[in-house]
């Protein structure tokens, strides 16, 4: 049997909250008495496949995630709290420089990289077995859900210009998987490029996209969970509740 590679999760909890109506950061805001980052943390730090985390929050929030988060709960996965960009992309940048160095417990520099939204709090450990087996034969892979509603194409004018195939088409999800080699390439290369992209218009919306901009490489879609919902406004937060409740009657 292949020896496991290094498994690094990297969290994703440096946004605002500002579609939550709320003055506080939705990570931070209470999910069933408990901090929602919480949920993705304790799945990582429970999980087989999973070696060790980078999370990465809002500068302003540093010391309070290390003190009432990290240490707090116990994650001894985490390895490094750091700060994030503006942007999602500026924050997932940071993570693959600090991944490759010293600045790291352990650095992976020939492992796979699980990048995950900290919003979504219902990452399984099926999940991540499941995108860790895919990532070993694909090297890269995306946690994602076939879309159940049928989608528009619209013109510039907000009429409808085509119908895509429903079978086609799929809700992207976190977290998303890839080799170490193939992420850290991929966002230098963005890095690299990115007034380019400005001018463009592009906007980089997943780290997908950075690999399929940047390398040749396929993303293949393993099929994930509708219960994985990301957290962005006060009624995903009541279906989050919801989805627990049930869960703890099961």
């Amino acid at each position: 049997m292949d020896k496991k590679k290094r498994c690094t999760a990297v969290i994703l909890a440096a946004g605002s909250g500002s579609r939550m109506k709320s003055d506080r950061a939705k990570q931070f805001m209470p999910l069933c008495n408990k901090p929602l980052i919480c949920y993705a943390l304790e799945a990582v730090e429970k999980s087989e496949v999973i070696d060790d985390c980078i999370l990465v929050t809002r500068a302003e929030d540093l010391v309070l995630v290390t003190e009432e988060i990290v240490k707090k709960y116990r994650y001894h996965k985490v390895d490094t709290v750091i700060a994030g960009g503006e942007e999602r992309y500026a924050s997932v940048a940071g993570a693959m420089r600090l991944i490759l160095s010293e600045d790291m417990a352990v650095p992976n520099r020939d492992g796979y990289v699980f990048i995950h939204d900290g919003a979504r709090p219902f990452l399984t450990e099926r999940i991540l077995r499941d995108t860790y087996e895919a990532v070993q034969k694909y090297g890269a892979c995306v946690s994602a859900v076939r879309s159940k509603d049928t989608v528009k194409i619209a013109d510039e004018d907000g009429f409808v210009a085509k119908t895509p195939d429903r079978s086609l088409i799929w809700n992207m999800h976190t977290p998303q998987v890839f080799d170490t080699k193939l992420i850290t390439g991929a966002y230098a290369a963005l890095e690299k490029n990115l007034q380019e992209l400005k001018k463009k218009g592009i906007h980089i919306t997943d780290d997908a996209m950075v690999v399929e901009y940047f390398t040749d490489h396929r993303v293949k879609l393993v099929e994930g969970s509708y219960e994985n919902i990301k957290l962005t406004t006060p009624e995903d937060l009541a279906i989050a509740e919801k989805i627990l409740s049930t869960a703890s009657d099961r």
